[in-house]
């Protein structure tokens, strides 16, 4: 297929824009241009800008990639959002674009912001094309623990009451204490926690356990925690078969092979 006449002229009017719409909503427009591009209702704005590297396309099962840079200089990328882990696993859209006429438009490729690097002012993301997720197994692996996920659709477990907001009442380190008790024991252990207020709002942590109103994350807040601001609290599970028949009742819907023999029976012998 030719190319469109705009991008074949022999003074070429082209600009970059990237689409970056991260994982809680949040949707921004950037181009390479020197000045605000405006298409699709979306204003793409020229500061901090953008310069995508060659962008390597195949027909291939390999996955496509690109790198794209730009200089930290407008509060839509803010350093600390990146160091903060907002945009990880964000949605990507480069296009080239007629900058005198942005109707004419060509898309490059589509992907997800994969490792992030700051330097001197100035970031660098890699964008992570469609074709990567070839890279992911396709078949699972047999293991004792269940490997479906606490309320989802193998797992089947109905979470609205497993749902709590409250607020925190301390904050040290990757311990916490919130204004309300947990409903059993370790209710919260291996569960999700979202930041609803403050400087980590729109985040989540991993819980690592919980004993009536204190909470252990398996790693600090990313910013400062303040007491009053609300968090959701969801409910976890440790993955035991014995868990999923006590507390849940679902032992219909495990997904592990608690009962398999492991690696460990080549050890068994008479007399061990």
């Amino acid at each position: 297929m030719s190319a469109p006449e705009w991008l074949a002229a022999e003074c070429a009017t082209i600009a970059f824009c990237w689409r970056v719409e991260r994982v809680d909503g949040v949707a921004i427009g950037l181009t390479s241009h020197d000045r605000d591009l405006v298409f699709d209702g979306m204003v793409h704005r020229a500061a901090p800008g953008i310069s995508p590297s060659a962008i390597r396309r195949s027909d291939g099962l390999e996955a496509d990639s690109m790198d794209v840079t730009g200089a930290l200089t407008h509060d839509a990328i803010a350093e600390r959002d990146l160091l903060a882990g907002r945009w990880d696993g964000a949605g990507v859209t480069i296009l080239a674009v007629d900058w005198t006429d942005p109707a004419n438009r060509v898309e490059l490729g589509r992907g997800t912001i994969g490792a992030i690097e700051t330097a001197d002012g100035g970031f660098t993301a890699e964008l992570r094309g469609a074709t990567a997720a070839l890279d992911a197994p396709v078949a699972e692996l047999t293991s004792p623990e269940c490997r479906a996920e606490l309320g989802d659709g193998r797992c089947r477990v109905a979470m609205a009451a497993g749902r709590r907001i409250v607020r925190i009442v301390a904050a040290e380190g990757n311990r916490l204490t919130v204004d309300a008790a947990e409903p059993v024991a370790d209710a919260y252990g291996s569960g999700r926690l979202r930041w609803l207020d403050g400087a980590n709002s729109g985040m989540a942590a991993a819980i690592d356990r919980s004993a009536g109103a204190d909470m252990t994350l398996r790693l600090p807040p990313r910013l400062p925690v303040r007491p009053g601001d609300r968090v959701e609290l969801i409910q976890g599970c440790d993955k035991r078969l014995e868990t999923c028949v006590a507390r849940f009742a679902n032992a219909a819907n495990f997904r592990g092979e608690p009962f398999l023999p492991g690696i460990d029976l080549l050890t068994r012998y008479p007399g061990a």
